[in-house]
């Protein structure tokens, strides 16, 4: 493989922002507020380090140490947890917040799956270089060391655990290994360089994810199933104004979350994915939505099991 890598082959597609679409997927994911402004926060002090300076500077004048616990972490955070909780949306969709809070644009490369490769010597470490390369020059024409960066790009790694697996696993693959390494080398040349760039991790499996790469992450967001307040603003915001009443949507919630007969209850996508549409479809075109008839589709519709993180 000495032909250079076409872009096209390593990522999925390019996500510009800011832009109505991704904030409007943003603001559908309701329950997970203190997820978006932690995870915005965070990013935008690792792509427009000018932003938390200026801060500094009229807050805290002086102080000139206050930033660098910040600053000084790998431009890496990981977003863990269950399955159908939100991880992936919330990843695709943050930039539109990050771009509106600093005033710049950002471009999101979410790295393609065919980056692992076929597992021929050497494949998957070529890819990854390569997905950094193009990143890191991306990032290159956006840096502005006197201050405010121009702009930003973001690379998302989906399912994180199938390209930096622990190489502590007595049955990784050599090359397995190296592809790992060359993550550890991306991550590490974009803090280097103090480029205006980040990496998001996605996983189900935490315990799964390299201790260097852990190690290097700024932040570490656990995602859990939806809780019964936000199990509640997920129907509300559905089903709020089609004439069922509070005590409706109270057993709605609780219909949905765990039982007697399951110790788990639905996920964010079983609910906005499965759910809510099959309610609404199931009256579609000639009736309204009833409270019984929706109970009877929650009794009919399986949430999603846990993953099983063997490792943990």
């Amino acid at each position: 493989m000495n032909q250079p890598i076409s872009p096209d082959a390593l990522f999925e597609r390019q996500i510009q922002y800011p832009d109505i679409l991704p904030r409007e997927r943003l603001s559908r994911l309701v329950g997970l507020d203190g997820h978006k402004l932690r995870l915005s926060k965070m990013l935008g002090a690792l792509i427009n380090p000018a932003g938390i300076e200026g801060w500094a500077q009229r807050h805290h004048p002086g102080a000139t140490g206050l930033t660098m616990s910040i600053l000084g972490r790998p431009p890496l955070v990981v977003l863990a947890g269950d399955v159908g909780s939100g991880k992936t949306e919330l990843a695709e969709t943050i930039g539109d917040a990050v771009a509106r809070q600093e005033g710049i644009s950002i471009t999101l490369f979410p790295l393609s799956l065919s980056a692992r490769g076929q597992g021929r010597v050497g494949e998957m470490t070529q890819l990854i270089s390569a997905a950094f390369d193009q990143v890191v020059y991306e990032a290159s024409k956006l840096s502005n060391e006197r201050g405010k960066a121009r702009g930003a790009v973001i690379l998302l790694v989906d399912e994180a655990d199938a390209l930096a697996q622990s190489r502590e696993a007595a049955q990784m693959h050599h090359e397995d290994r190296a592809g790992v390494n060359a993550f550890i080398r991306g991550i590490d040349r974009l803090a280097n360089n103090r480029l205006p760039g980040a990496v998001i991790m996605c996983t189900n499996r935490l315990s799964a994810l390299d201790p260097a790469v852990k190690r290097r992450a700024a932040d570490i967001l656990s995602f859990e199933r939806p809780s019964e307040a936000q199990r509640h603003a997920v129907i509300q915001r559905s089903l709020g104004e089609v004439g069922l009443s509070s005590s409706d949507l109270d057993r709605l919630v609780r219909a949905t979350g765990p039982s007697n007969a399951r110790e788990y209850g639905f996920t964010f996508s079983d609910l906005t994915q499965r759910l809510i549409p099959a309610i609404i479809l199931d009256a579609y075109p000639d009736k309204a939505i009833e409270a019984r008839r929706a109970l009877e589709i929650v009794a009919m519709t399986l949430p999603t099991p846990p993953f099983k993180d063997i490792g943990s």
